[in-house]
């Protein structure tokens, strides 16, 4: 596999499809370019979800994020994008993208987009005394 940033996102079979469990993941070197001015854009991704049939594969995963640093694109759009792109290849029964972005201009901005595969129906919590 290429070093090179990469659009392409690899996945592997999930290793125990019959159980819902979440994967969560902490990705605190995103950037891309504001689209207006062309100045950075610095963001931590927390991504959360519950395998199907597979996994995304980490080192692919990487590239991905990678491949946002110099295009344009406003908070909200490259949130959503990648919340489907990141769908389509791993068909999760839930997944959720919340994009923390530094501040800009004084404000912070926080973009949460999720996912539920139709019919899905999230098991029951268990809560202890």
């Amino acid at each position: 596999m290429s070093t090179a940033p990469s659009k392409t996102l690899e996945t592997f079979p999930n290793p125990q499809p019959q159980r819902q469990y979440t994967i969560h993941m902490r990705m605190p070197e995103f950037s891309c370019l504001c689209p207006k001015t062309g100045q950075p854009d610095f963001a931590t991704l927390l991504l959360d979800y519950i395998p199907a049939e597979s996994c995304v594969e980490l080192k692919s995963l990487k590239l991905y994020i990678w491949s946002f640093r110099d295009e344009g694109a406003f908070h909200e759009a490259v949130t959503n994008r990648m919340l489907d792109d990141l769908v389509a290849a791993t068909q999760p029964h839930f997944m959720r993208l919340t994009a923390e972005f530094g501040v800009r201009g004084g404000i912070y901005t926080n973009v949460v987009a999720e996912h539920r595969a139709t019919g899905w129906v999230p098991t029951v919590k268990v809560e202890l005394p």
